[in-house]
């Protein structure tokens, strides 16, 4: 896998897709402790369709390369490396599509520069002061703890049966493949300085935060298209609703029998959302 040293951090990424594509690049951005394979199949999906797709790995818990102490390990950096991922890139066009905590950091990206993406399309995710929603606060504090944190992907990388119950991917995915989400522990089981960089993210999250900043989206003036999985148990379909009315030219629609991670439970949902948004004009900048 590529590796591209941004200015704050050195991630890995996949690129799917030509890349003499004729329609606006996209790029995905993950949640906490899951990685850019998530985006495979819609990445995919979109590639068939001729677009050109960016999956960064974010440091956020599934990374192989560490973050450092020395870092902004906020999520205000996470941010700030989304932004440094598109400009590293040369995407003038962007199209960045968001899930889980990754959706909140497009929503500090955007709070930070509202013109550095062209389009936004947001899947299940954090929103104003569900910033984690229940029962992600009891989750987070545990992984606050390196230690404990060790034991517990210890635990649930030996039983498949746990690993996809509703204490971990179950909750987020209907039908987990095992191979998949025991590899996205691997690099917490086996790296201390990975669990850092978790519990470090994890202790600078704040509600209040992104309570303030998703209502300052309003101008926000790109294209929005909110497509929520409607059998998220966390993520309910009123705050995807809520967060589309933030926004001044943007869209909601349903997915029915979709958890949070709808790139994963219903991929052409996203392939559709993107193609969609990507035909939109997009008002021209000052």
């Amino acid at each position: 896998m590529p590796t591209i040293e941004l200015a704050t951090a050195t991630i890995e990424y996949e690129i799917f897709g030509p890349e003499d594509s004729p329609h606006p690049p996209v790029v995905f951005v993950h949640g906490v402790v899951v990685d850019g394979r998530m985006w495979a199949d819609a990445a995919q999906g979109l590639a068939d369709a001729g677009f050109r797709c960016y999956a960064p790995t974010l440091p956020l818990g599934a990374h192989r390369i560490p973050w450092g102490p020395d870092a902004d390990r906020t999520p205000v950096g996470a941010a700030r490396l989304i932004r440094e991922f598109v400009d590293a890139q040369g995407l003038t066009d962007p199209t960045i599509v968001g899930c889980d905590t990754g959706g909140a950091l497009c929503q500090f990206a955007l709070d930070q520069d509202p013109d550095f993406a062209s389009r936004v399309v947001f899947t299940n995710c954090d929103a104003f002061e569900q910033f984690p929603p229940q029962p992600y606060p009891v989750v987070f504090a545990l992984l606050t703890r390196p230690g404990l944190t060790k034991r517990l992907v210890g635990l649930l990388h030996r039983s498949t049966a746990l690993r996809h119950s509703i204490a971990g991917f179950g909750l987020l995915v209907t039908d987990p493949d095992p191979e998949l989400s025991a590899s996205i522990l691997d690099p917490l089981r086996s790296d201390e300085r990975i669990r850092d960089d978790l519990a470090a993210f994890l202790r600078a999250i704040d509600s209040s935060e992104l309570a303030a900043i998703t209502p300052r989206l309003s101008k926000v003036a790109v294209p929005v298209s909110v497509v929520w999985g409607t059998a998220d148990r966390a993520f309910r379909p009123k705050l995807g609703r809520r967060l589309a009315s933030v926004f001044a030219d943007a869209t909601f629609t349903e997915v029915p029998r979709s958890r949070t991670f709808v790139a994963m439970d219903r991929p052409q949902a996203v392939v559709d959302a993107v193609v969609e948004i990507s035909a939109r004009q997009v008002p021209r900048r000052p």
